[in-house]
C-alpha cells in the first residue's frame, strides 16, 4: 500500500495564487466564456414578461360618493337600484295578453290584467296582426313601459299605444302621428324566378309586385327571364319613429333582361298624375295593370273551350284566374263603377267603366267593396275572389269589352296604351331622373361589392 500525504490548506492556496499569477490571461479568458455563453442562454430562454394567467386576481368594491352620482344620466339615476331590460316583438294573430307579455319575457299580473282590462290596451289584439311592440323591464321582468305602433287609417298616418307605469299604476294612452319616407335600396340576380330572387334579398312582395307590373310590358316574366339576369331598385319605406311599418311605391329601377337594359323612374308633379317613364320621358306606365290579381294563374283562357258545368263547348269570353277565396281583386285601370251587385252566373259582380268606350267585368267575387257610381283609380280594391254564380270552385273571371265587343283580356292589357309626359313639365323629370340614376348606380354597386 502506498501512502501519499495531502498538503495543508495554506499550501494549497498558495499553489492556487502562483497558478493564477502565471496564467491570469486564460482564466480570465475562460470565465468570460463561460458566463457569457450562460447568459446568452438564460436570454433565449427566460419569459420576456411574467404569464397573464400565473397574475394574481383580485376585485376591489368601492361606493360612489355623493358629488359622483350626482353625474350619474337621469335613467342610470332613475334605476340605481336595478337596471332595465328591453325587447320587442310584433303581435302575432292569436296573440292575448298573457302570450304576448310571456314572449317578451315580463312576468307581471297586473299588466296582464290592465292589457285584459284596458279598453285601449286591447287593441293591441284586435284588427290586423303584425303591431310593432317594445317593451321596458324592470331587473324583477315587471312591466315599466310598453309601446305599440300600427298604421291607421290614413295612408301617411299611424297609431302609438303608450302603456307607462306611474305612481297610480299602470296608465295608457293613444297618440297619433305621421309616417316618414326614406329611401332603400335592392338589387338581385336571377337564378330561377323573379318572386324567388326577390325573396332572396329580402324585398317584400308588394315592392316585387311593383317591379313586375313596372316591365311586364317589355318581358314576359314566365317566358323570358334567363338566369344572369339582373335587377336594381330605389323603393320607399314608411316608418313610425325609426321602424319600417309598410313599403311604399318603387322610385326608380333598372332590369336587364338577356343583355338589354331596361328603366323606369316615378315622376310626379303639382297638378300633373305620376306615372313611371324611361330615362328618355317615354312613359312606361300602361293605362292598363297587366292583370287585376297580383299573383297570378290563368286557369282557362279566351276562346272556345268546354265548359265544366254546363258539359258542353261554347266560347269563353273572359280569362279564369285561380285564386285562393279573400284574394284582393283590383281595377286595371282608372274609371268609374258602372254595375256593383249581383247579376246571374257572373255572381257577385263589379262593371268599370273606362274612356273610350271600354268596360272590364270582375266576376264571382265573394265580396264587394265599391259601389256603384264610384269613381276608382287604377290598382284600388273592387272586391275578393270567391265561387259566387255559377262556377266550380274559387277564381275570378275578368273580361274586357271594346264598345261592347269582347277582346281577349291577356291581349288588349298587353296592348294597352302608355301616359304621355307633358312637354313644360321635362326640365323637372330631367332632375328627378339623374338623382335616380345615381342611386340605381349604387345599389347594384354595394350589391357587387358586398357580393365579392
Amino acid at each position: 500500500m502506498i501512502r501519499r500525504s495531502l498538503p495543508s490548506p495554506s499550501a494549497l492556496s498558495d499553489a492556487i495564487r502562483q497558478m493564477a499569477a502565471r496564467h491570469h490571461r486564460r482564466i480570465v479568458a475562460g470565465v468570460g466564456t463561460v458566463l457569457l455563453g450562460t447568459g446568452v442562454t438564460a436570454f433565449g430562454i427566460a419569459p420576456l414578461a411574467p404569464d397573464v394567467g400565473d397574475l394574481p386576481v383580485r376585485q376591489v368594491v368601492e361606493p360612489l360618493s355623493a358629488a359622483t352620482q350626482g353625474l350619474l344620466p337621469g335613467s342610470l339615476q332613475a334605476h340605481q337600484d336595478g337596471f332595465v331590460l328591453y325587447r320587442n316583438d310584433t303581435v302575432r294573430r292569436d296573440d292575448n295578453a298573457q302570450s304576448l307579455l310571456q314572449r317578451l319575457g315580463v312576468v307581471d299580473s297586473q299588466a296582464q290584467a290592465f292589457l285584459r282590462g284596458d279598453s285601449l290596451a286591447r287593441q293591441l289584439f284586435t284588427g290586423r296582426p303584425g303591431k310593432l311592440v317594445a317593451i321596458e323591464t324592470s331587473d324583477r321582468h315587471e312591466l315599466q313601459r310598453l309601446t305599440a305602433r300600427w298604421l291607421s287609417g290614413g295612408e301617411r298616418g299611424f297609431e302609438r299605444l303608450v302603456i307607462e307605469r306611474t305612481p297610480d299604476g299602470l296608465q295608457s294612452r293613444i297618440e297619433k302621428g305621421e309616417l316618414t319616407a326614406s329611401s332603400r335600396l335592392a338589387s338581385g340576380e336571377i337564378q330561377s324566378s323573379l318572386f324567388a330572387s326577390t325573396d332572396a334579398i329580402g324585398l317584400p312582395d308588394p315592392v316585387a309586385v311593383q317591379l313586375a307590373e313596372m316591365f311586364s310590358a317589355h318581358i314576359d316574366f314566365r317566358r323570358d327571364l334567363r338566369r344572369g339576369d339582373r335587377f336594381s331598385l330605389v323603393y320607399e319605406v314608411l316608418e313610425a319613429d325609426g321602424e319600417a311599418l309598410r313599403s311604399g311605391r318603387i322610385l326608380s329601377a333598372e332590369f336587364i333582361n338577356a343583355g338589354r337594359a331596361y328603366h323606369s323612374v316615378w315622376f310626379e308633379a303639382p297638378g300633373h298624375k305620376g306615372g313611371y317613364y324611361d330615362f328618355e320621358g317615354q312613359s312606361s306606365l300602361r293605362e292598363y295593370l297587366s292583370s287585376p290579381l297580383e299573383f297570378t294563374r290563368v286557369s282557362s283562357g279566351y276562346g272556345m273551350r268546354f265548359h265544366p258545368v254546363h258539359g258542353d263547348r261554347r266560347a269563353h269570353l273572359g280569362v279564369d284566374y285561380a285564386a285562393p277565396t279573400g284574394t284582393p281583386v283590383r281595377t286595371v285601370g282608372d274609371g268609374v263603377v258602372s254595375f256593383s251587385g249581383r247579376q246571374g252566373g257572373y255572381g257577385n259582380v263589379v262593371f268599370v267603366q273606362h274612356r273610350r268606350g271600354h268596360v272590364t267585368v270582375y266576376a264571382h267575387l265573394s265580396r264587394i267593396d265599391v259601389r256603384q257610381g264610384q269613381r276608382l283609380t287604377q290598382g284600388q280594391l273592387v272586391g275578393a275572389v270567391g265561387c259566387t254564380g255559377t262556377c266550380t270552385g274559387p277564381h275570378l273571371h275578368f273580361e274586357f269589352r271594346d264598345n261592347g265587343r269582347h277582346l281577349d283580356p291577356l291581349v288588349a292589357l298587353r296592348n294597352s296604351e302608355s301616359v304621355p309626359l307633358a312637354q313644360n313639365l321635362r326640365p323637372q323629370f330631367e332632375a328627378v331622373a339623374q338623382a335616380q340614376r345615381q342611386m340605381l348606380d349604387a345599389a347594384a354597386t354595394v350589391v357587387r361589392a358586398s357580393a365579392e
